[in-house]
Order: C-alpha cells, then structure tokens, then sequence
C-alpha cells in the first residue's frame, strides 16, 4: 500500500503541505543559516540554484512513491518557517523515515512539536483503517547525540531511542555517532486515544 497522499494538515497555528517551487525564496534562507544546517548532513544553500536542485532532487524521489516533502507554514500568514520529509519508505516492512528542520527564528515555541504531531498522525493513524497489515506500521528517524533539540523533541513525540551506530556518518568533514529512533504505529494510536481522553 503506497503512503497516503500529501493533503494539506492544519493545526491551531500552522499548516503542513506538500512543497511548491514557489517556496523557494523562503526555504533559501532558511538553509543558507549554519545554526540550522549544523546538525544536518548536507552543506548551507548558498544560491537559489542550490534550491532548484534540490527541489529537482525531490521531485525525482517522490515521483517513485518512497519521499514525501512537506513544508510548515504559519496558517494566518501562510510564512514557511520549516520543513519535513518522510523518506526512505519501504513498503514491504511497512516503515519510512522522518527528517525536518525549522527556522531559527522559530525555535523554542514548540511548532515543531505541533507540525510533526499532525504529520505522524496523518502517517501513521490514517493508515491504521487499512488494517494491521498494511500501511505504515514504524517510523524511525536519526539524530546526531550533540543535537539535544532534535533529540528531546522526538522523545517528546513518543519516539523510543533505540541505539546509538557509532562513526555512522561523515559529512562537512566530520564523522560523527548517530541515536537511531522509532515509534510503532501502535504506540502512536494509543498515546493520542490516552491524550484525547484527558478532561
């Protein structure tokens, strides 16, 4: 079963949706900022070219069922402030990939927080009326120890740290560990069946 398509999500403050060209003078500056891109395996944009490439990249993997890009947005202003992507989906083992990032500017007010929650349920809790057997049923996600945010934020989310792959990546010069996380459909379902129950 292929993942659900990309529909637009709302939340109390933002919108989540599928990519456009025309996000490209946003997003630019947003990955032209080392503080963003530290942590992250790719080198800073520096021209809109590099944004047009890797919008060709994207196009390419989605147009082969296994990527979803999203961008966050402010739903009053319709401002992209971040982005996330569900990638590397493997639909025999029913499970993909979640990677994001969010302007500075941005940081600290638990938007991030809110888009993925609307993304992971769109994901995960859509794709639970298929039946148990289809569908997305694991989304794991990685993160480097020294990125504390990321890492507290997919605790946070219910993620369960799984491990830590020593020397798994080298980039910008540096080879660095990476915490391995994943949360199983069934523990997403049940964390928001609990939430939802609260008075």
């Amino acid at each position: 079963m292929p993942l659900i398509p990309i529909t637009p999500l709302h939340t109390s403050r933002l919108t989540v949706r599928g990519v456009t060209a025309a996000d490209l003078t946003q997003l630019l500056p947003i990955n032209a900022d080392d503080r963003v891109t530290h942590h992250l395996p790719y080198a800073s944009w520096q021209s809109m070219s590099d944004a047009e490439a890797w919008l060709t990249r994207i196009e390419g993997l989605q147009a082969t069922g296994g990527t979803q890009q999203w961008v966050v947005t402010r739903r009053e202003s319709g401002e992209v402030i971040g982005a996330a992507v569900i990638f590397k989906y493997d639909e025999a083992s029913a499970r993909a990939e979640l990677g994001y990032l969010m302007s500075q500017a941005h940081w600290g007010q638990g938007l991030m927080r809110e888009a993925l929650s609307a993304l992971l349920d769109h994901a995960l809790a859509r794709h639970a009326g298929a039946g148990a057997t289809e569908g997305l049923r694991r989304m794991e996600a990685e993160a480097n120890p020294l990125n504390t945010a990321s890492n507290a934020l997919l605790q946070r989310l219910g993620f369960t740290r799984e491990g830590t792959l020593r020397q798994r990546w080298t980039a910008k010069g540096k080879t660095y560990d990476t915490h391995i996380w994943g949360l199983l459909r069934d523990e997403w379902l049940a964390a928001s069946q609990t939430q939802r129950s609260k008075p």
